[in-house]
Parts: C-alpha cells; structure tokens; sequence
C-alpha cells in the first residue's frame, strides 16, 4: 500500500504537506518551555530553557521529587524527551526505551527493547552508549547500537518502520541521536577506531527511505561536494578534495566518523555537524592533510551537497575527533552583526566562524594548558592561514613510530569530548564541561582487517604536570575567545550542561555530583549525589505548574570506561583506564534517572 501511495500525486502532494507540517511542528514545539523536544533543546543546540520558576536565588532548596532505574548498568549519555504529558526515557545497549506518564505517577505506558547481535557491544569504542532518541510526526527515532534506525508510533511504541545504515561487521555501529531537519531524520555512524568511512544520512520521514548520503572523505560524487562551489576558508575546493590528500585509496578505510551533535539553520537551509579522526592513530601510516576528517561541515538538507567545510586538525596525530557539537548564534563581533557558528573542539581550540560562509573569526585555547600548538594562524594572506601551528616537541609524527611523545595536552579524549556545552541568549556566553588532562602517546605499525580494532597507538592519562584536578566547567565570551570564569573539577566534566533564564547553569560530574552553579560568577549553588557518576546532559521541563530538572546517572563513557566494562590495565580503553582510575574510589556503576523540584 506504501508503494502505491507513493507513485500516485494525491500520495506525493500529501507527503509533502506532511513533511512540512512536521517541520512546522517542531519549529513550534521548541518553543515551548514546557516541554524538553529534541535532545538539543532546540535546531541551535542552545541548551537553553526560558524556565524560570528554578533561580540562582532559591535553587539551593531543590528536592528530588522523583527516580526511575533503567535497569541497564553502562553509560548512560544523553537525556530524556518530554513532550506534553509524556517523557521518553532511554539506555546503553540494549537500547531501550520507556514511554512515562508524568501525570499517572511516571506510569510506563510503553517499552520497546529491540533484539539485538552482542557482538556489536566488542565493536562500540568507548563503551555501550547512546545518545538518545528524537521526536517528530507523532514518531520516536531511536538509531541502535546495530546501526539500525527505528521509528516507533509515540503512543503506542510499535514499529512504523526501520532500516540499516551501516554494517557493525565492519565496524560500523550507530550512537548518536537522530535529529530531525524538515522531512528528513539525520544519523551518523561511529567507528573511527576501526577503520570505517564516515558519512552522513539523510532518511524520509515517512518511510525510511534514503534521501542522500554524505560521506567525510571520497570522490566529489561520494562527499556530496561542487569543486567549484563548495568553499574552505573562502576558496573553492578544487576537484577530487575529499581524495587528494590520502595516499592511494586509503581514504576508503579513512575514518571521519560524524557521531556527534547535529544543529540547523532553518533560514539558510544549513545543517551543521563534524567529522572525526582519520584511521589509523598512526600518523604515518597515512602521510597528508587526510581530508574531509577534523573538519566543521555546512550542508544543504533537502541535497545533502556541502556549502562550506573547513578542516580544524589537518593530519590529526592525536585523535581530537572533531565531532562536538555546533552552536548558533546571532553576536556582534567587532561591530558586525554575524549569524556565528561555535565549536569547542578536542583538539582544545574554541571556534568562531561566519556559518553562513565558513569565514574564520575566532580560534582559542578554551584550557591554557593545551601545548601541542601555539595557536591557529589567523593571518589571512598567509599560505597557512586557518591552520594550527604545530610544536615539535609534541608531534606524535615527527617523533615517529614506536616512540613516545610525552606530555602532549590535552589527551586524546580532547579538552572536551562529545559532552555537549549550553548557551545562554541571556548572558551571551557558553558554558563548556572540559577535560583538564595529558597524555603519553606512542604510534605503532598496524594493518587493516574488516571489523578489528585499527588503532595503532599506546596511550597513558593524566592531569597537566602542577595540577591535581582533571576537568573544568567554564563560561566562555565567543566573540573574543576568553574564559569568563572557571570551576575546577577533580575529575572531567562528562555531562552536558543546562542554562536557564532563572540565573542557573546545571551540569554532572563523573563522581556522580549534579550541581547548580551562577550563570554569571560561576558560584556553586547547589550539589546532590546521585546513585552513579554522571556522563547523561541535564534537560529541564514543566508539569502541572512545576519546573522539574532531570539527570541520568550512570558512569561510563570514554571516561569511565574501566569501570563500566571492569577493565584494569592502565593503557586499555585508549588509556583512559589508568588515567581515572580513582573513580572507583567515588562510585560505581548505575543506571537512573533522577528529577529534582522546588518543595511545595
């Protein structure tokens, strides 16, 4: 019956109307304080909530009003949806998800828990995460472990339609949220440490049909990228970009993954997203600037074609994926109104751009410890304008193979990872979880076989030499790329974080502390230990009057991947194994969600 709707007009014309109804839909309900729709908080991925009834003034009388145990003991990123008097709950692998009343005591009206092969969980990199579902047309998306994105009826949980976008044989399996841009559901694909090529998929609301695909690195036809009209710092590309700069077909296996954050201009018809590491971590196993990985990517959503790119870490040899997320904004910077695009990137430099061109603004340490580069090169006449100025004595490639470079700041899992920060229209500024943390790096030969780890180097982690602490939460200016104010953690701040029009910035910490703190001095206001370390983002809601704040517990992640995968040897999980060995001296593993309200 599908197929038949589809080839009639009356059938087409309908699809359209629905299409843009769904995207007029959530225009709309992002709007609404009330409600947490998208796993963003909004198409700009503010994180802002216009909820105010919480303030910096009587937030240190916040209660736990309720919990909920997912029954599900690894990471748990992400963070619940809420949209009217429903709220939408996932997990790790399994993946399931719960469909809770918020007016019938939490009462689970639905749970849906796909069937899934366990041996994707030895190909998923950095622990079982997910980053959570999407809503749209009366539709729950869910991208599983397995690559498979499911969309289920939000009423009921049944399956409307499904459909597999990679292969985890290969190494290929999905994290990251979908995200809903007009008619079309958004997914990436996860799995840099194995050698995968990464792209970006576009799929009809409605069916599940492929729309388009965009792949990091490959032909012109495959990267959806117009020589002459797809720009890099202002110039055109130039043909055979995305393979150019690979030695042979090395692009084929050569990473770029884009499992990360997903914003969208609805005026410029841009979405926003990044690209990950190059494969192998061995720099010279793959000689050349290895684009399109590390690199900030503008495409059009109905086409897919890219408008504007620009590669943060050419020839990456630290693994700074480049896949957080993409903040818009509208900023005035040096007396120009810009339409500005803002990027905290691994690599340990806080972006500013012009995201209707691609124009480099601002590019600056957002952690004064970061030592592998002096700084981007700024100067527009230079032949290396827009590139980091690289110091020798941290290049993991000059060392060479079997060599360690020590020292190098920060450490892979970068100044910050895909913990996403949060924006505030009322200040201005964004408030960024960062990782205050070093490393040993050692490059090793390795060969490539489908669906096995192609690694090749040996990490060990630890703070900055003269400091304890590994993490800071900031507030930080984009248009002049300083740190406004900072809180140091003992351990890296993994949670995203919450800002409010009541004054407050929220956010977790991975020994299991959820606090509140001013949004202009940074001051704590307010902290409550939850069951588990947090690495879940804060979202915030309203019902029946009442403003609610809600964190998932449940350490793990890159992070505390020895604790929830039971790993010791220090260099295991990429060496984040000995780097926060001590977190299991705090807490342990969970799986909860926890709500927090103002007393009657």
């Amino acid at each position: 019956m599908r197929k038949v709707l589809l080839t009639t007009c009356f059938g087409a014309l309908a699809a359209f109307a629905s299409a843009a109804n769904a995207n007029d839909e959530l225009l709309k309900m992002q709007q609404n304080p009330k409600d947490w729709v998208m796993p963003t908080g909004n198409y700009a991925n503010h994180r802002f909530s216009q909820l105010k009834q919480i303030t910096s003034d009587n937030v240190g009388k916040l209660q736990v009003a309720w919990t909920f145990s997912t029954g599900v003991l690894r990471g748990h990123e992400g963070g619940p949806l809420i949209i009217g008097d429903m709220m939408y709950i996932h997990t790790p692998f399994p993946n399931i998800v719960y469909a809770l009343n918020l007016k019938d005591e939490q009462k689970i009206v639905w749970k849906y828990e796909p069937k899934q092969d366990p041996n994707v969980i030895p190909v998923m990199c950095c622990d079982t995460v997910n980053r959570g579902p999407a809503y749209a047309d009366g539709k729950i998306f869910l991208h599983q472990a397995d690559t498979t994105l499911v969309a289920l009826d939000a009423k009921t949980g049944a399956v409307v339609w499904s459909v597999k976008n990679g292969d985890p044989g290969k190494g290929e399996t999905g994290t990251s949220s979908p995200m809903i841009f007009k008619d079309k559901v958004i997914i990436g694909i996860s799995g840099g440490e194995f050698g995968v090529r990464g792209s970006v998929t576009a799929y009809n609301i409605k069916d599940g049909k492929q729309v388009w695909r965009g792949y990091s690195m490959g032909p012109d036809s495959d990267t959806l990228i117009d020589p002459a009209k797809t720009t890099h710092l202002g110039k055109p590309v130039g043909p055979s970009s995305g393979t150019n700069t690979w030695q042979g077909d090395q692009w084929k296996i050569g990473g770029g993954a884009t499992w990360g954050w997903y914003s969208y201009d609805p005026e410029l018809n841009l979405m926003y997203y990044g690209s990950g590491n190059p494969s192998t971590w061995n720099p010279k196993q793959r000689p050349g600037d290895n684009r399109w990985s590390m690199a900030i990517w503008a495409r059009d959503v109905d086409t897919g074609m890219t408008r504007w790119v620009y590669q943060m870490t050419p020839h990456d040899e630290w693994d700074y994926d480049g896949v957080n997320e993409m903040i818009l904004a509208d900023q005035n910077i040096g007396g120009q109104n810009r339409k500005i695009l803002v990027h905290f990137d691994r690599n340990g430099l806080g972006y500013t751009l012009d995201r209707t061109n691609g124009e480099l603004l601002v590019a600056e340490k957002y952690d004064p410890k970061v030592n592998w580069t002096t700084g981007v090169d700024m100067n527009k006449s230079s032949p290396t304008y827009g590139r980091p100025k690289v110091v020798d004595a941290y290049s993991t490639d000059k060392h060479g193979e079997d060599v360690n470079a020590k020292g190098i700041c920060p450490a892979a899992l970068g100044t910050k990872d895909q913990q996403p920060a949060a924006f505030s229209p009322d200040t201005g500024l964004f408030y960024v979880p960062t990782n205050h943390v070093c490393m040993d790096y050692e490059p090793f030969r390795v060969r490539y076989t489908a669906g096995q780890p192609y690694v090749g180097a040996t990490l060990s982690m630890y703070p900055p030499e003269g400091d304890k602490h590994m993490g800071n939460f900031i507030a930080w200016d984009a248009k002049t790329g300083k740190i406004v104010w900072s809180v140091n953690e003992q351990f890296s701040v993994w949670s995203g974080a919450l800002a409010t029009a009541g004054g407050v910035v929220f956010y977790g910490t991975l020994e299991g502390y959820f606090k509140a703190v001013d949004a202009k001095t940074g001051k704590e206001l307010y902290k409550f230990k939850t069951p588990s370390g947090i690495i879940g983002n804060v979202t915030t809601y309203e019902q029946g009057g009442k403003q609610y704040i809600a964190i998932l517990s449940g350490v793990g992640g890159w992070a505390g991947i020895g604790l929830a995968a039971g790993l010791t040897d220090p260099t295991a999980g990429l060496g984040a194994v000995g780097g926060y060995a001590g977190l299991r001296n705090y807490t342990a593993l969970g799986g909860t969600l926890t709500v927090f309200a103002l007393p009657q």
